[in-house]
């Protein structure tokens, strides 16, 4: 759409999507018969349903609903020189449009628009308020065309506004409309009142919107009908239906959180992992490890989403990086649906191969550059393998990082670093072979063992995690077995490693530890993918069932 205004000079900062709305008739589907348009920096304090009704207040001939501007741009006396696109008195602000589609198609939209902006811009060269000013000109040539909106509906905190002469209390307001260069820094008597009310609104629960509590039941969708028919079928008398039941959220996405922007070569590596509010600062040094790209799956409310992006814009580091994909996953349930969070993450990568990693992990120096070259050297693209990166792990907050495997070795051997885990869960990294590691200098191949969880660098196409799995246990061991079951080579590279940081017990695992409960879930849960898997891979499955059964 954007070659049908790109040809449209505009000095307006929103630049080229400042005039997307002038499409808006022929770019909507064509059965939609009406719409109501808003600008993203506007606040409702009302029912949005009421401002729909307004539709039913227009003659027949309105085709558009619009509140007066309430500044004295369009007056033209701001300031010397100060000359305006032509405008009905004060003109008009497009911050909230009532648009009735049928009706502009059918008088030519497209055609009049543009005919007014040619010639308009023979005189003006440019707009200053992008559509804004387009839509008062036409306007001004076809009165009887809109329909006045009470100011209530868009009251404008723009630098020169008169909106405090628009109404006499705040309770009155309906929509605030922050339509100044400075929002929420803007000066007016009630701005703090207006300011509360959108910080109110950033803290509030999201779920809440997909809950029918106000008495306005709409008909289900296939996707409801489909869930409640998968819900009824679950036991509430079975001693792990809230794990059951928590693989059935729906979760609300929002991919791409922040601006991402990168082309990946043939060789590139996505870096893939997933986080909640507490691990926050592990992002500024993954990103200093690692100059590649990245993608993260976030578990957050919506109020931490707003601390995280308050966060990602002050930070140095992260606001300067376009390679990373910020995809968050808003809070719904009592687990951390950790193999969901994954698989957000790894769907959502753009590069041919991903390192399969844990944000509390730093990766070396240079580990980026190093599997870019191994994926060549070792026929990634036409051969299944996972490629280990070796993990150990610090009790230190403050750590001097070691700059080569020969550093990380005599680290080692002076007790600063350990193998990961080998104090609580050796089963979990053992296959990897530390020993053979220390004085390896090309790729070995290790066998899978039963709890094997090594991080590995696999083709994006890949198994997905099992999402039966949430909270703590048993999450990362599935995928791994899964990955051997379908005959991938476990390979572990001799010049890679990457380091755990220390960090307080997630809650999940407190959970795990002290609940008997739980741990017997998980085992059932195990029982029942080692069955699936059985069905799936046929007797080569039977490993693992027996492995697991002897354990």
């Amino acid at each position: 759409l954007q070659s049908e205004v790109s040809w449209i000079p505009n000095k307006h900062y929103s630049g080229i999507y400042g005039l997307m709305k002038l499409t808006l008739p022929k770019a909507l589907p064509a059965h939609l018969s009406r719409v109501v348009v808003l600008d993203t920096d506007i606040t409702f304090a009302t029912d949005i349903a009421e401002l729909w009704g307004v539709f039913r207040k227009f003659t027949d001939k309105q085709v558009i609903g619009l509140v007066e501007n309430q500044s004295d741009w369009y007056l033209g006396n701001l300031w010397k020189n100060h000359k305006p696109w032509p405008a009905l008195g004060r003109g008009f602000n497009t911050g909230v449009i009532l648009l009735h589609l049928e009706r502009l198609r059918s008088l030519g939209w497209e055609q009049m628009w543009r005919l007014t902006a040619e010639k308009e811009l023979m005189s003006m060269l440019s707009t200053s308020l992008a559509d804004q000013d387009i839509f008062n000109a036409f306007i001004k040539q076809n009165p009887a065309l809109v329909h006045q909106l009470p100011c209530f509906w868009n009251v404008q905190l723009s630098d020169h506004t008169r909106s405090e002469q628009c109404y006499t209390e705040v309770s009155d307001l309906k929509v605030i409309h922050w339509n100044s260069p400075k929002k929420l820094r803007v000066k007016n008597k009630h701005v703090e009142f207006f300011r509360n009310l959108y910080l109110t609104f950033l803290e509030y629960d999201g779920n809440l919107l997909r809950r029918e509590l106000f008495g306005c039941p709409s008909p289900p969708g296939p996707e409801t009908v489909q869930l409640q028919a998968a819900l009824e079928e679950l036991d509430e008398d079975d001693q792990c239906y809230d794990f059951r039941r928590e693989r059935l959220t729906a979760h609300r996405l929002h991919l791409f959180f922040l601006q991402y922007k990168y082309t990946p070569t043939e060789d590139d590596i996505t870096l893939v992992a997933q986080l909640s509010m507490d691990r926050l600062q592990m992002l500024e040094a993954i990103c200093k490890h690692w100059a590649g790209p990245i993608s993260l799956a976030l578990y957050m409310s919506d109020a931490e989403a707003q601390q995280f992006l308050r966060y990602a814009q002050a930070s140095e580091v992260l606001k300067n990086r376009r390679n990373v994909g910020y995809h968050v996953v808003y809070k719904e349930g009592q687990f951390y649906p950790v193999n969901l969070l994954r698989n957000v993450a790894l769907r959502n990568a753009r590069t041919p191969y991903v390192f399969l990693t844990d944000v509390d992990f730093l990766p070396m120096y240079g580990l980026y550059e190093y599997l870019r070259k191994l994926v060549l050297q070792m026929d990634m693209a036409h051969t299944k393998k996972a490629l280990v990166v070796p993990a150990f792990e610090t009790l230190r907050y403050r750590l001097s990082f070691p700059k080569s495997k020969a550093e990380l070795l005599s680290m080692l051997d002076m007790g600063t670093l350990y193998t990961f885990r080998y104090h609580v869960w050796p089963k979990g990294h053992a296959p990897t072979n530390y020993a053979k590691w220390r004085t390896a200098t090309t790729p070995y191949r290790v066998e899978w063992e039963p709890d094997f969880e090594p991080y590995v660098v696999v083709r994006r196409d890949c198994p997905e995690y099992d999402q039966r799995f949430v909270g703590f246990g048993w999450n990362k061991v599935s995928h791994i077995l899964e990955l051997d079951a379908q005959e991938y080579e476990l390979t572990v590279l001799p010049n890679a490693f990457m380091i755990h940081m220390p960090h307080a017990p997630s809650f999940d695992i407190s959970k795990f530890r002290s609940s008997s409960a739980y741990r017997n879930c998980l085992s059932i849960l195990k029982e029942e993918f080692h069955q699936d898997l059985s069905r799936k891979y046929g007797s080569a499955a039977l490993k693992y069932l027996t492995a697991q059964r002897s354990v």
